[in-house]
This record gives structure tokens, sequence and C-alpha cells, in this order.
């Protein structure tokens, strides 16, 4: 075997990891840069598996095995950390670097210089996080896997140093064979050899958790594991993590408190310092000005209300707007929008607040030469154009998206159109969200209770039937329940919700009133808890922290898939071992159940039977 003398061979018996990796970035080598001579590991500037979006543009000295060729034109290098695609030279200058790459054999161990380039649009690789769950287990060998778990592991070490030694919690295991329990997101159902009946996965231990403070152990904590019978996200997948924590003879300013001192002290010291306190704002708030509960307030681009400009106006829409309970006309500024925005862009946001709000949105420019044909746009220049200028401190190069509606409607969509506008400028070079930022928010004063979607004359529990009312509004419970705020509250991180919590109610009157009563829910199934309660409970609140959400924040990585060792696919499959999996109708016996085959699904069914007779 023939090895150039700037090649040697370290090992030959490495299995080859799987050919998922188009990796992100290629690295073009430099045609008239000669490859130095290799003479150990410490000549490398980075490994193959972490070269990202921050390095395009610099030189870089790679090492590591080569794991195959494609057309003579590209080269993909693995090493212990991962993969990257290594673009041969073409032209003739190169003519023998070209060679020497083409020639030698995979599996040949090389050290190669050049500059990090992105691929080109329109040809990244669709595959390759299906591949890298398909071979998770290669894939936790990667630079940024190790680095995110080890993290992880060490986050979680303080936090039980911080709950443990410093504030005397205990870390108490609850059950995760349970019972289904009326409300909130779906569950996993398990089945028992008992005909008919099943165990539920819990979506939390919230009612274990408060069954805890009444047996008198008023510091719990648990690094738990929960489940949602729900798709995935980026953000989400069936099962996650949670830093569970109740105390008892506490108030929300207490939880808050306690927090706040626990992020502070496991925060990693590379990622700066955590300030405290951490600001808060009420849902009310967050809705009018944010148009969510999760606002990202590490840019501008506020709602605003400019209702009082239009009380006399003669347009049509905005008039019957106006006209309604809870109607507004409400806007948001994009700073150089004009500059940045093109005609398809603005189409494009008009276009999804009709297909999803079933609403209009206006845009509005200072400039007068701009026309993009909005039907109104005209003549809210001409009548509205100082007031636009003083209520919204607005620019030449700015636009102005104006919608209305119902207050809570108009809000919701401008919300979503604020983060779609962060994103358009943001590809455009406006630098909006600071990655290195992290901006925490407490958002509070949440309603208790809201109309169900499929019958708006019935209630449900805005979080969950546990949550104690705001004192100031306990009133209102037999009253006029829809308006009683409750004793939740969330903390946002950058944009997404990383923990929730409330105080719970702790009198076994109360909580019967509000299941049976409120929300005509079945109290028989959650008997235990109201018995319980009649014992005598201390008033008692906690929070959960969603760990996987967190964790993907701090390392900044795009999908909580990167900080799980084994995550779930978009669908909740686990493509490593083919999880869901079909069970022999032998196996469903001794569980008294049996499959009912979808039409569409009869060429699994008949896989399987032949699978059994073989």
């Amino acid at each position: 075997m023939y090895f150039p003398s700037w090649m040697r061979q370290l090992y030959r018996g490495l299995s080859a990891q799987p050919a998922w990796a188009s990796p992100r970035r290629s690295l073009v080598l430099s045609p008239h840069r000669r490859l130095p001579e290799f003479s150990s590991f410490i000549a490398r500037t980075n490994t193959c598996g972490e070269l990202r979006s921050s390095h395009l543009g610099q030189e870089v000295t790679l090492c590591g095995w080569i794991q195959y060729r494609r057309q003579n034109i590209f080269l993909v290098l693995r090493d212990f950390h991962g993969l990257v695609q290594i673009v041969i030279p073409q032209d003739e200058s190169a003519a023998s670097v070209k060679k020497i790459l083409c020639e030698a054999p995979v599996e040949s161990v090389v050290q190669v210089s050049g500059t990090v380039v992105a691929r080109p649009p329109g040809q990244e690789n669709p595959k390759t996080e299906a591949l890298r769950l398909q071979y998770r287990y290669l894939d936790l060998r990667s630079f940024q896997m190790q680095r995110n778990l080890r993290l992880r592991s060490q986050m979680v070490m303080r936090m039980r140093e911080y709950l443990c030694n410093l504030h005397g919690f205990i870390d108490i295991e609850t059950p995760t064979l349970f019972k289904k329990t009326p409300g909130g997101a779906k569950e996993f159902l398990v089945p028992s050899r008992e005909p008919g009946k099943f165990y539920s996965l819990p979506q939390s231990p919230q009612q274990f958790k408060q069954l805890l403070m009444i047996g008198g152990f008023d510091r719990y904590f648990q690094v738990a594991r929960c489940y949602r019978d729900e798709g995935s996200r980026p953000d989400r997948q069936p099962e996650f993590t949670q830093i569970d924590i109740e105390m008892s003879f506490v108030d929300q300013t207490g939880i808050q408190q306690l927090i706040e001192g626990l992020l502070q002290y496991s925060w990693p010291s590379d990622r700066g310092a955590v300030a405290l306190p951490f600001p808060s704002m009420t849902f009310a708030e967050a809705l009018a000005t944010y148009g969510t509960d999760k606002p990202d307030t590490r840019f501008g681009m506020k709602i605003i209300d400019i209702s009082n400009v239009f009380r006399n106006t003669e347009i049509g829409f905005l008039q019957d707007a106006l006209s309604k309970p809870q109607g507004t006309v409400k806007a948001i500024c994009v700073p150089g929008g004009a500059k940045y925005l093109k005609r398809k862009d603005i189409e494009s946001i008009r276009k999804f607040a009709v297909d999803h709000f079933n609403q209009e949105v206006l845009p509005v420019f200072l400039k007068t030469s701009i026309n993009w044909n909005s039907p109104v746009a005209e003549l809210i220049m001409e009548e509205q154009r100082l007031e636009f200028i003083r209520l919204m401190q607005v620019q030449e190069d700015d636009v102005i998206l104006l919608t209305a509606g119902e207050h809570q409607k108009a809000c919701s969509l401008l919300g979503k159109l604020r983060l779609e506008c962060a994103d358009l400028l943001e590809k455009k070079g406006v630098v909006l969200r600071d990655p290195a930022l992290f901006s925490f928010l407490w958002v509070v004063d949440f309603p208790l209770f809201l109309p169900k979607e499929d019958n708006p004359r019935e209630l449900e529990s805005a979080h969950h039937p546990f949550t104690a009312p705001h004192p100031s509004d306990i009133h209102l419970l037999y009253t006029e329940p829809e308006k009683v705020r409750s004793q939740h509250y969330d903390l946002v991180l950058n944009g997404s919700e990383i923990g929730g919590g409330s105080i719970r109610i702790h009198n076994a009157e109360l909580q019967h009133y509000v299941l049976a009563t409120l929300l005509k829910e079945d109290v028989k199934l959650l008997s235990h808890l109201l018995q319980a309660l009649d014992y005598g409970a201390p008033p008692h609140g906690g929070i959960a922290l969603g760990l996987d959400r967190l964790m993907c924040l701090v390392t900044g990585s795009p999908s909580i898939r990167d900080v799980i060792a084994f995550p779930k696919s978009f669908r909740g499959h686990d493509l490593m071992s083919s999880a869901p999996d079909c069970v022999p109708p032998e196996d469903l016996k001794p569980y008294h159940i049996q499959v009912s085959w979808p039409a569409d699904s009869e060429s699994e069914k008949n896989s399987l039977n032949l699978h059994q007779e073989s």
C-alpha cells in the first residue's frame, strides 16, 4: 500500500462510520498551498466534527482518515469527533494534490489545509439528521455531542449540589406507572394483565409531589422522566426530562428566588454571568406588547395600539373592527424593512396572515415611492403619516405592518409576524438577536381557566386543575370564573418557555369545587388526592424546568435532539432500534387486547404474519 510522504497509516482496523454525512460544511483545499508535513496531531487547528457556520472563511488544518470519495470531486475525512467534506482541487495548478487524494486508498490517514465554505444553496442533505439518529452510537463520538452531554451532566450535578447541600432538598423518585388523569396533554397508556385496565405514563410527577408535601417532605426535587403522547418538534419530544421541584410553606416570590439562585449557581462560567433578579411581566402585558406568553425580549419591534389614530377613519375594515367589542388596530415597526424586505417577502407575510389568522395585514411605507398594491396604503399615508411617526418613532426606511381585529387575535398575529420579520432581517445580515445573550423573563398572572375550543361555554384549566387562584380573585370563582387569574408563573429564556409552575390548591373543599363544578371532571379519578388534602395539607407550590430545552439554549443547539443521548425523531420514532415495533398476537393475549388494523396497514399486517410463520 502506497502512502505519500505527508501521509502515515496510524490504524487500519477502524469500522467505517455510515455516510450520513454530507456534512454541514465543506473544506476547499488551497490549490497554491503545499500540504504541510504531518508530524503530530498538534498540527491540526480543528477536529472534523466541530466546523460550524462560525468557521466560514477561516483557514483550518484537519487530520483524519479518508472515509470515502465521490466522483473524484469530494472526499469525506473522518476523525473520532466527526466527519467533514473535502472539495478536491480541480485546476491544473493543483494536479499533484488531486492525484494524491484521488489515488490514496480508503482509510488512509491524511492532513489537509484549506478554507471552510458553506454548501451551495439547495445542496443541503435533508437525510443527515435521520441517519445521525439511525447510527446514534457513532454520532455520539462527535465533538459536539460529547461536549453537550458532558455539559448537561455538569449542570445537573451543580443543581443537585445547590438544592440538596445548600437548601435542604431531598431527591425522591416517583412512579412511572400511574393512572390516567383528567385534563392536560395526551398520555401514553400501558396495558396490564387485568382485562380492560391500563396504566398511564405520567406527564409529570404533579400529584406525587403534592402528596409528598402532605406526607411531610417539605422540600422535594427529582430529575424526572416525563411522557406525552405527542409528536416531536425542535423543542419537544414524547419523552423528556424535568428538574422537578416542590416546597411547602412557600409563596410565588420564594419559588422564583430559588430558581434564580439555582440557575445562577449551575450556569456555565463561559456563558457569562446570570444577573438577578429576573425581570417580570404579566401575561396581559406580554400578549399586548409581544403577542405571545413567551416573548423574546432580546430585540424590539413591539406591538403598538394605534386604535385612536383611526377612531374617525373612513376605511371600511378598520371601522368594522373598531365597532366590535375588543376591536383594535395594532401595528409593529420593522426597522429598515423598506431596504431589506422584498416584494415577495411582504406578499408572503400577508398570505400567512390570511391563511393562519384569517386577517388582513397592511404594509405602510414612509417612502411614498413604494407601492406594492396595498389596498388602502396610500390613503393611510395621506391621513395618518404624522401620527405614525409620533407613536411608532419610525424612520424613513422602516415598514409598518398594520392589522385590525379582536385584541388577542390581532396581537397573536403580530407576535408571529414579529418573529418572521426578525428571521427575514437576520438572513439579510441585520443583527437583532445576540446569540451570546441570555434574556430571562418571568411571565405571571395567567388566566386560571380558558374556554374549551370545541365548546366555548365550558371551561378548561389554562395549565392544570391543581393551580391556585390569585388571592385577589378568589371571590370571582363563584360568579365570573373566566376572569380569575392564577398563581401560575412561567420562566422564559430567549423566547422559549424553559419552566412553569404554580402555587397549588391545598384546600380539599376548594379543589373539589374546581374539579366538579367548574371543570365538570369526574372527581372519583382524583379521590386519592382529595382525601389526602382533607387530612391536612400545608400551603405548597413548585416548578418544573425543562432540562432538554434549557440545555438546547445553553449550548446553542438547533434542536433538543442535540442534547439528548438517544432522542426520538420528529414522528416520535427511535430510528436506531425501529421502535415502536409490531408485537405478535400471542404476546398480546395476556393483556386481553388485539390490534384493529387500518385498511392502509394491511401490508404491514401481512408482513408481520409472514414473520410469525417463518
